[in-house]
């Protein structure tokens, strides 16, 4: 035991012996010419070191360095600046003049990926050949140069796209181990913050670097994010992930698969590619098992249902976050300018504005401005929709241009969608052209224009009974009975009428409805933007009477005039039953005198009768 204990301790001096007389025999400076001549001969990079080298042996044998900077050829800028640099190397090669270095380590480190940095060839610069592909061979002339191991802390990634914004993503960690067939494992973490968002990210990834920068593939095993701040919903949106990816230099192109992620509550699989070029071209194939779009977009809130809510004592509500300045000032939509996409999107399940839409299935394509929707289509409850159209933001002012289709659709689960104070219920079928600016909800009140045909079934609106409101008239001005009927709605089995919109004011033409109790037609119109309505009906009421024989058949086919208007939420009627009872009485006593006189015509009484009835 004593001899290995001695043995130990031999090596022991033996080994910090020779760490000793490398730091006391070795300059570390005399490497630096050489890092900086073969980063310039392999990449043709400019390698600064502002400070001195030295040692640093425990607890690996380092190279250390103060401040750096690596600058890409022919750029004003550097491209890699950082405040310290350590280069653990192997000791064995040393000694036989080889700089084998294991792990790069920065600290403090500034990447900067803007149009300052790249690098550019004179004007009057030859044309190289394309490089070889193969992995460069290591010579074994003078010193060697290797790196397996990369290590980031601290640092700042800047990139920038051409007259792009910047975009700064900070607190960066990097840990990537390569070896001998460039095959690499990468451990990344920051954050990105930017128009007051926080996006902070972590991944874990196996990367084939071998025919880089011809090819780069990688998989990512572990994706984790999340997104905070600014108009993001209050709890954020965070979700995981993982994907196949593969870069193709000669094309520009990035494309990937096996796409599998998560954004609170919504999953999304699929693959897509994106090629680049001075309008990025995009083309992806995306599966949803469920969408919410309400925990990805927010809650969308109208004014008017803010201002009823201020009404009703409910004030304390937390005021709504900044909205970013250059976003109200910028155009609409300008983005759709910088790219052209293909988009195919499938959903088992979308959630938007409290409605629950399924099978939903869309195809999109823009080009460079020009979105169109050759399909959308969905099941909302029982029923079905499509809404294909376009957008066109080419010019100054977007413009929009859609062709709705309901069948059967519930129409309360709509009006409450988009906040209308309409007490209104049924089965909904349209088909329509509509043209407007943008695309939302308080646009399409105020600005938007077009028509349609609407259909209802089995409808049923609340405050008004229509049947109600006739036969209690009635009963009040003679001796007619009607049928008790407690019921606050009006009730129609079918009804349809003709829409036009035409900068928030809809107006309602050839407005026809059926029940079993009543028939109706009419006109009307509706501001959407005030909320008023100005309706004007004639009703027969078919059913219900009680009573006089000849005024209830009289009744029964004789419409009456009644109208409807005022706000949405506190409506007004006029109901002219006095005037249609008068007449009624009126005609019958015409009636009668017509009859007298027919059989008294002789007399001079009936001729008197006669010229009476005439000025009546």
């Amino acid at each position: 035991m004593r001899r290995v204990l001695t043995t130990l301790m031999i090596l022991l001096v033996v080994l910090v012996a020779g760490l000793s007389a490398l730091v006391l025999l070795v300059n570390p400076n005399d490497f630096r010419d050489y890092m900086v001549r073969h980063v310039e001969s392999r990449s043709g990079y400019q390698l600064k070191l502002d400070e001195p080298l030295r040692w640093h042996v425990w607890p690996r044998l380092s190279i250390l360095s103060g401040r750096m900077s690596l600058t890409a050829p022919g750029a004003p800028q550097p491209l890699v600046t950082a405040d310290n640099m350590r280069l653990d190397v192997e000791l064995l090669p040393l000694l036989s003049h080889q700089l084998h270095v294991k792990q790069v380590m920065l600290k403090g480190a500034v990447v900067q990926l803007t149009p300052q940095t790249e690098a550019s060839e004179p004007k009057d610069a030859p044309v190289a050949p394309q490089e070889n592909t193969l992995p460069q061979v290591e010579t074994d002339r003078g010193w060697s140069w290797a790196v397996s191991h990369l290590q980031i802390a601290d640092s700042v990634l800047v990139f920038q796209h051409k007259d792009d914004e910047q975009v700064t993503v900070r607190n960066i960690h990097l840990k990537m181990d390569q070896d001998e067939n460039y095959h690499a494992s990468v451990d990344f973490s920051g954050r990105i913050n930017r128009n007051q968002r926080d996006l902070t990210l972590a991944l874990k990834a196996s990367v084939n670097a071998a025919d880089y920068p011809y090819n780069l593939t990688a998989a990512v095993e572990q994706l984790n994010w999340q997104l905070q701040g600014g108009d993001i919903p209050a709890q954020g949106i965070s979700g995981q992930g993982s994907f196949q990816a593969q870069w193709r230099e000669a094309q520009k192109q990035l494309t990937f698969s096996q796409l599998n992620m998560t954004a609170n509550d919504s999953a999304v699989t699929g693959s897509g590619s994106v090629t680049l070029g001075d309008k990025p071209d995009w083309v992806l194939d995306l599966a949803f098992d469920n969408l919410n779009l309400e925990n990805l977009l927010g809650a969308v809130s109208n004014p008017a249902t803010n201002a009823t809510a201020a009404q009703q004592g409910q004030g304390m509500i937390a005021p709504p976050r900044p909205v970013i300045a250059r976003d109200i000032d910028g155009d609409d939509y300008s983005s759709l300018r910088g790219f052209t996409a293909n988009l195919s999107l499938a959903a088992k399940k979308v959630r938007w504005r409290g409605m629950d839409f399924t099978n939903v299935s869309s195809h999109i394509t823009n080009k460079a401005g020009l979105l169109t929707l050759s399909t959308l289509t969905g099941k909302l409850g029982e029923g079905m929709l499509s809404l294909p159209g376009s957008l066109d933001v080419r010019g100054k002012m977007p413009k929009s241009a859609f062709q709705p289709q309901l069948d059967n659709v519930e129409i309360g689960t709509v009006l409450k969608a988009f906040d209308y104070p309409l007490a209104l219920t049924g089965k909904l079928s349209l088909a329509g052209d509509f043209k407007g600016d943008r695309i939302d909800a308080e646009a399409f009140r105020r600005s938007w224009q077009g028509s349609a045909h609407v259909e209802m079934a089995n409808t049923r609106m609340e405050g008004l009974n229509f049947q109600q409101l006739i036969q209690q008239a009635v009963a009040r001005s003679s001796d007619v009975q009607a049928q008790q009927n407690y019921d606050s709605a009006t009730k129609l089995d079918s009804f349809s009428t003709d829409l036009t919109l035409d900068r928030g004011q809809m107006a309602l033409d050839d407005m026809q409805g059926k029940s079993a109790m009543l028939d109706l037609s009419g006109q009307g119109t509706l501001d959407l933007v005030k909320q008023l309505c100005d309706t004007r009906f004639n009703v027969q009421v078919t059913e219900g009477w009680k009573g006089d024989g000849k005024l209830i058949e009289f009744l029964r086919n004789t419409p009456i005039p009644l109208r409807v208007y005022g706000k949405w939420q506190a409506l007004n009627y006029n109901l002219q039953i006095d005037q249609v009872l008068r007449k009624h009485l009126q005609d019958e006593a015409k009636r009668r005198l017509n009859d007298w006189a027919d059989r008294n015509k002789d007399s001079q009484r009936s001729k008197d009768i006669k010229k009476l009835i005439d000025k009546l």
